[in-house]
C-alpha cells in the first residue's frame, strides 16, 4: 500500500519524517503541498483519516498569519477550512497517509503507528 507525506521541505520535523519513512524503506509519494495547495476534498480527507472532528485540530494556531486573519478557536468550520485552503502554511505538517489512516509527524515517530 502506498504512502504519502504532505511535506514542506523548509520544516525541519517534516524533514526528519521523511527521513525516517526512508531510513523504513518506506518511498513515500511526496507532496510540496505550500507548492500544490490541496483542495476542500482533500482536506476533509485529511481530516476524517486523522480521526479529527474539526479542521481547527490541524490548523498551525501560532503562525502570525492565523493572528492577521483574525482566526480563533470560535471561528467557524467553513473559515478554518477557507484560510486553510487559501494559505496552505496553515496546515500543520507533515502529515502522512496510508490507505484509510494518516498521522502528524510531529513528533516524527508518531507516523510509526499508521505503517
Amino acid at each position: 500500500m502506498s504512502v504519502t507525506i504532505y511535506h514542506n521541505p523548509r520544516c525541519s520535523k517534516s524533514r526528519e519524517t521523511l527521513a525516517l519513512l526512508e531510513s523504513r524503506d518506506v518511498q513515500p509519494e511526496v507532496v510540496e503541498y505550500l507548492k500544490t495547495p490541496i483542495n476542500e476534498d482533500t482536506l476533509s480527507a485529511l481530516l476524517q483519516k486523522l480521526g479529527f472532528t474539526s479542521a481547527h485540530q490541524l490548523v498551525r494556531s501560532k503562525e502570525t498569519l492565523y493572528k492577521e486573519l483574525g482566526l480563533s478557536k470560535d471561528s467557524d468550520e467553513a473559515r478554518i477550512r477557507q484560510a486553510m485552503l487559501e494559505n496552505p502554511k496553515l496546515i500543520e505538517r507533515p502529515i502522512v497517509v496510508k490507505g484509510d489512516k494518516a498521522a502528524i509527524g510531529r513528533p516524527p515517530e508518531s507516523v510509526l503507528d499508521i505503517l
